[in-house]
């Protein structure tokens, strides 16, 4: 596992929605990169939420930036066929924006995976999950990976 920390300054040229920052105000950030097997999902919780403990985040945002990254990571590692997972973590000051990319294909379902037996299984619900649990969600397939980017907000409006 590779991290990577530290601060970048704001932009314009971003792959997420842009802040509400004041120009020259300053991004923390941390990056992950890990093998995409089972044991990475602890890895990248346990990441997620050092990031937002050294950033003196709330516990809310601490622990849904927490949940969303092992969602995310989760289904990298089970539904994509990738080798590598990056997990990037952006603090703006208001907003944790959490980003996962992998180079795997993940399929598209043509019918729901659930069955009336799967109804109290505890599986089959990260992304849902992960939409109820944030402000923003996007979802970008591609031929050469997908890219997930959520946005939670730390501060009330």
């Amino acid at each position: 596992m590779s991290i990577i920390d530290g601060l970048r300054s704001v932009t314009a040229d971003c792959p997420w929605p842009a802040p509400a920052v004041r120009p020259g105000s300053t991004w923390s950030w941390a990056l992950c990169i890990t093998r995409a097997v089972d044991a990475a999902v602890p890895e990248a919780r346990q990441f997620a939420r050092h990031a937002a403990r050294r950033w003196a985040l709330p516990e809310d945002p601490t622990a849904t930036s927490s949940l969303v990254v092992s969602e995310l990571v989760t289904n990298a590692v089970l539904h994509s066929g990738t080798e590598d997972v990056t997990t990037l973590i952006v603090f703006d000051g208001l907003d944790v924006t959490v980003e996962v990319t992998d180079s795997g294909r993940w399929l598209e379902r043509g019918t729901n995976r659930r069955v009336a037996e799967d109804e109290n299984a505890a599986f089959g619900r990260g992304l849902d999950l992960v939409r109820a649990c944030t402000s923003w969600c996007t979802i970008h397939p591609t031929s050469a990976g997908t890219r997930v980017v959520a946005r939670l907000p730390v501060t009330g409006p």
